[in-house]
């Protein structure tokens, strides 16, 4: 007569592939079957005294892998929802810190145009506001073309010191500021 040991040997180099092979289809993932297996054989030898002499003995260990299959799935979709909300929340507040930023910087340079001498603010504005070119605006304020280039200069070494660490921001700003300029 075989011993419990010698059964649960023979059931496991008779079950092991084929439950593998099983499990695979399941989680089309190799360690994830191999895991999952193992479990189901760690179950069988902890309730060996009932199930070794059982006639169902197969479906036990099908039905154990396929069940243990359902709990990882379950357990990551669970862990996949926490992750896409926390995904979904830190851009969500990334989105928010960058239009605060953007808003702020917006302010900022407002201000320095506001702060900008009379003529040299003026000039930008018809320039970047206008969309002027500087040979229109000197015809319309009765200066030199030198006088506007020099003006621009001023306004641009202005912001470009005051955005000196944001340059990036520079260039878009100077390129999209018409639509700040009321």
């Amino acid at each position: 007569m075989l011993h419990k040991k010698d059964v649960f040997k023979i059931v496991f180099e008779k079950l092991y592939g084929p439950l593998l092979a099983y499990t695979k289809t399941l989680t089309n993932n190799q360690e994830q079957a191999k895991d999952i297996v193992q479990n189901c054989f760690i179950t069988l030898w902890q309730k060996r005294p009932d199930l070794l002499e059982s006639p169902t003995l197969k479906s036990f260990l099908f039905t154990s892998a396929y069940n243990s299959f359902i709990d990882l799935y379950r357990k990551n979709q669970r862990k996949n929802k926490i992750l896409d909300d926390l995904k979904y929340s830190m851009a969500k507040e990334s989105i928010i810190e960058e239009d605060t930023n953007v808003d702020l910087k917006i302010k900022k340079l407002l201000r320095i145009i506001s702060e900008l001498p009379p003529k040299c603010k003026e000039i930008l504005i018809l320039n970047k506001r206008d969309g002027l070119k500087y040979k229109e605006i000197a015809l319309i304020l009765n200066v030199s073309e030198k006088t506007v280039e020099s003006q621009m200069r001023i306004a641009f070494k202005k912001i470009r010191e005051e955005f000196k660490n944001d340059k990036q921001f520079f260039i878009v700003i100077i390129n999209g500021v018409s639509k700040y300029l009321g």
